[in-house]
This record gives C-alpha cells, sequence and structure tokens, in this order.
C-alpha cells in the first residue's frame, strides 16, 4: 500500500456507514472500516478520533453555513426570519444527500451513545447560532429561543425529509416547518388541515 491514498477520508465513511447498516455500529471495529477500504488504522486516524466521528464529519461545516446565513440575513429581518436564512443555507448542505442521510439516521437511532452524540452536536449549533444573533443585536432570551425555536424547525423537517415517501426537498420542506411554527405562535394552533 503506498504513502497517499486519494480520496481516504470519503472511501473511510462510505465504507463507515455500509459496515454500520450492515452489521450495527457496536459489531463495526476500527480495523474491519480500514481493510475494506484498502487502508490502514493509522489511516483512518489520522482523518477521524473515532469511529463515531465518522457519522459527524461535515457537522462543523454544516454550523458554519447556517450561522453565516444568519449573519447575512437582511439587518430588518426579525430573529425568526434570521433563523429561516441559517436554515436555507444548512440545507444546501444536504443536497443530494438524502438516502446517505437516511441510512446514517438509522445507524444513529438504533444507538445510545451516537443518539446522545447526536443531541450534543445539535445543541452546539443551536448555541452557534444564537451566539450569531446576539450578534445581530437579539437581546435574551429572544436570541436562545428563536435558535432552539430553528433547532426544532430543522429537526421536525429533517425527519419529513428522511421519510421513504417524502419527495420535497430538505429546503422546502424547512420552510414549510417555519411557516407552521409562525401559524402556531401568532395563532396558538396549528392551521387547520394539518
Amino acid at each position: 500500500m503506498g504513502r497517499w491514498e486519494p480520496n481516504a477520508r470519503e472511501r473511510l465513511a462510505k465504507v463507515a456507514l455500509e459496515l454500520y447498516s450492515e452489521r450495527g455500529y457496536e459489531q463495526t471495529t476500527v480495523a474491519e472500516i480500514a481493510k475494506r477500504a484498502g487502508l490502514t488504522e493509522r489511516t483512518f486516524f489520522r482523518h477521524y478520533a473515532d469511529k463515531r466521528e465518522v457519522l459527524f464529519d461535515g457537522s462543523g461545516e454544516l454550523q458554519e453555513l447556517a450561522v453565516s446565513g444568519v449573519v447575512g440575513a437582511p439587518e430588518s429581518a426579525a430573529p425568526l426570519d434570521a433563523m429561516a436564512a441559517g436554515l436555507e443555507a444548512a440545507s444546501g448542505w444536504f443536497a443530494d444527500r438524502r438516502e446517505h442521510a437516511r441510512r446514517r439516521q438509522a445507524v444513529i437511532v438504533a444507538n445510545a451513545e451516537l443518539r446522545e452524540r447526536e443531541l450534543i452536536k445539535l445543541a452546539s449549533l443551536s448555541a452557534a447560532l444564537a451566539d450569531a444573533l446576539r450578534g445581530r443585536g437579539v437581546a435574551e432570551p429572544a436570541a436562545s429561543l428563536a435558535a432552539e425555536a430553528g433547532m426544532a424547525v430543522f429537526k421536525v423537517a429533517f425527519q419529513r425529509w428522511i421519510a421513504e415517501a417524502e419527495e420535497a426537498t430538505l429546503s422546502q420542506l424547512m420552510r414549510e416547518s417555519m411557516a407552521e411554527l409562525k401559524a402556531v405562535t401568532a395563532h396558538g394552533q396549528a392551521r387547520p388541515g394539518r
């Protein structure tokens, strides 16, 4: 095996998800991931701190996109509208990744340790979004409330998006979910027919 292997990170991530889906997260070892990818364990650890992080790769990039969307929203935007801009910016990261997201989510849901890690990552994203809102001059508790509401919109839209029968884009589902949230908070109830 040569010293440098092209696309090692992507290969490791692809193989890890395959193995986690086939055998389960707990039953899969780093050695097995590296072997199937045609790489060494050392190469695996050059790219990932542990086998959990394979599933959370890209969360920093996702956070940067969401935060920049909030920061770049028009100055006149209300906190929830700034959050909607952040969610719209983040939704592009998921383009062409629906099947990957479905498989990844199935692995996470099946493991308590991974569910906990997912919640930590989402809490980190919420905190970063609240910071971005505070940077826009939104006071507390409005900044934290808007960020948490935005995360609720994200979670609901994401669950709808990965559903087998769903055809709408994540962006469309986030816009629908945000509109639903605004309707609930404005009128105290969901729109009829929902």
